[in-house]
């Protein structure tokens, strides 16, 4: 846990998701949590629970879908598990800013730049109809968007995929947030832009002291922001630390797994991909031991028959969920 007390802090959350014809659990006896002005990548494959477990509990659910939500997670002091539906959407934009995974989609496309950005501060700041449109062109201009002044009249349709992010990231800093949730903001963006949005982040967070949760499936991403990783396969954590140790020194074997795939400047033409050999477990069924165990070349009896906790390794600032390398590190790696 971060030294300073956590503005978030998220203890022992499970997540029940509930169709007519299906239930699933993509989130498993979760906790971390995360300090004003500190970041936190949640990383893992597509389907491991990184945005459920982050935009469930705002209330930010899809139609026809019930929810069931155990454990606690607390923000500055109010305890959002069980919170009506008043104080989630007074966090929602207010307190609590989203970056959405694609701006396309969750834009208006019926509505000016202006009014989307204007209706935030209008709401969560109270701010006149002048001078939240004053306080758009702010934004615009905070987020190093191209002729700001422009923007303002156009529609979402009109910007590239880019300058729709920054604008996605206006609205979520509109009314100053405590805490920043970003699902995979630079998602189908080109490097260049990737580079951008990241720096544009960092250097927000920092004005503005905001603490932030970075969803994302890119270690380059995690490695240029990051300050701390929580490594999610199948609902649940696998490892967690500092980022700077988790990416060179990877405890877990699933950890290991993703960053060996990441294809590297010196592979050869024709190179295999090293990805992880199966298939995640399906959700829908219970796990009795650990989720990764039937892809997972060290595993042993142990693994298939009891949940590891998430323990101290031999680097004590590095929790891993691993019985084998909680018993003997060495095990994983040596040759």
């Amino acid at each position: 846990m971060s030294a300073s007390s956590p503005i978030l802090a998220v203890n022992d959350l499970s997540i029940d998701l509930f169709t007519l014809h299906a239930g699933v659990r993509p989130v498993d006896k979760v906790s971390y949590s995360v300090a004003a002005g500190e970041t936190l990548a949640i990383v893992g494959e597509s389907g491991s629970g990184k945005t459920v477990l982050n935009f469930f509990p705002l209330g930010l659910m899809p139609l026809g879908v019930s929810v069931s939500i155990t454990g606690s997670i607390r923000f500055d002091g109010k305890e959002l598990v069980g919170a009506g539906e008043g104080l989630l959407r007074k966090l929602r934009g207010g307190s609590i800013g989203v970056i959405f995974q694609d701006p396309m989609s969750a834009l208006n496309p019926a509505r000016t730049i202006c009014r989307q950005i204007a209706e935030v501060a209008e709401l969560h700041l109270g701010l006149s109809a002048m001078q939240a449109e004053a306080r758009a062109l702010d934004l615009l201009k905070m987020v190093r968007m191209s002729d700001p002044e422009a923007r303002l009249r156009q529609y979402p349709h009109e910007l590239s995929g880019g300058l729709r992010q920054r604008v996605m990231i206006a609205i979520a800093i509109a009314a100053e947030p405590k805490l920043l949730i970003a699902d995979e903001p630079t998602t189908a963006l080109d490097v260049t832009v990737q580079a951008q949005i990241i720096s544009l982040l960092r250097d927000l967070q920092k004005r503005l002291n905001m603490a932030m949760v970075l969803i994302t499936h890119d270690m380059g991403v995690v490695a240029g922001i990051a300050a701390r990783v929580a490594v999610m396969y199948a609902g649940r954590v696998m490892e967690y630390g500092p980022a700077a140790t988790v990416l060179t020194e990877p405890r877990h074997p699933y950890t290991r797994g993703l960053i060996d795939a990441i294809p590297r400047v010196d592979d050869m033409p024709g190179t295999p991909f090293r990805g992880l050999p199966g298939s995640p477990p399906v959700l829908s069924a219970p796990i009795k031991g650990c989720a990764f165990a039937s892809r997972c070349r060290h595993a042993v009896e142990t693994c298939q028959t009891a949940r590891p906790p998430l323990a101290a390794t031999n680097d004590r600032h590095v929790l891993a969920a691993c019985p084998v390398v909680n018993g003997n590190s060495e095990v994983l790696y040596a040759g």
